[in-house]
């Protein structure tokens, strides 16, 4: 990192920019981009944050901000290798530790402690199924009760008249 941060610083200079007119241009802090310059990225708490800061300072030198980028990712990749499984497994098997003995260690009294509820789902299922039968049972009977008399043979034939007084 410090290869490509001395790059990065040498070709700031050439163009005849300041740190603090790149830092202003990009609207950044001066200190983030000297720590770039210096190769301190222990500077940065987001690698995400440094690798798209080196994107666009890149850019804003007049780079190929791919190759700058690709430069970055080889520094990675390099620094994160070195890094053995034995190790990392060992870090977490410490983590879970440290939260298992916080865990352990919270008071909860039974006032405020949370417990979670098994909702069974056969009577919820009954109480859904009950209501879709009711409502189709009342839907039938309305429709029986809306639907036209049956009217007889006989009383077709007969024609109804209305009496004027």
């Amino acid at each position: 990192m410090k290869e490509l941060g001395e790059y990065l610083q040498d070709v700031r200079r050439e163009n005849g920019v300041s740190l603090e007119e790149a830092a202003s241009d990009l609207d950044v802090d001066e200190a983030l981009l000297e720590n770039i310059e210096d190769g301190n990225i222990r500077a940065f708490k987001d690698i995400y944050y440094l690798k798209d800061l080196i994107k666009e300072y890149a850019k804003y030198l007049g780079l190929d901000p791919a190759k700058v980028q690709e430069e970055f990712n080889d520094f990675l990749f390099e620094h994160t290798s070195k890094i053995s499984l034995d190790d990392i497994m060992e870090a977490k098997r410490k983590k879970e530790e440290e939260e298992k003995l916080k865990e352990e260690k919270k008071i909860q009294s039974p006032y405020t402690k949370e417990y979670k509820k098994k909702i069974k789902k056969w009577p919820i299922v009954l109480i859904i199924l009950s209501l879709v039968l009711i409502i189709v049972l009342a839907i039938v009977v309305i429709k029986l009760i809306n639907r036209d008399p049956v009217i007889s043979r006989e009383l077709k034939g007969i024609e109804v008249y209305e009496y004027t007084y």
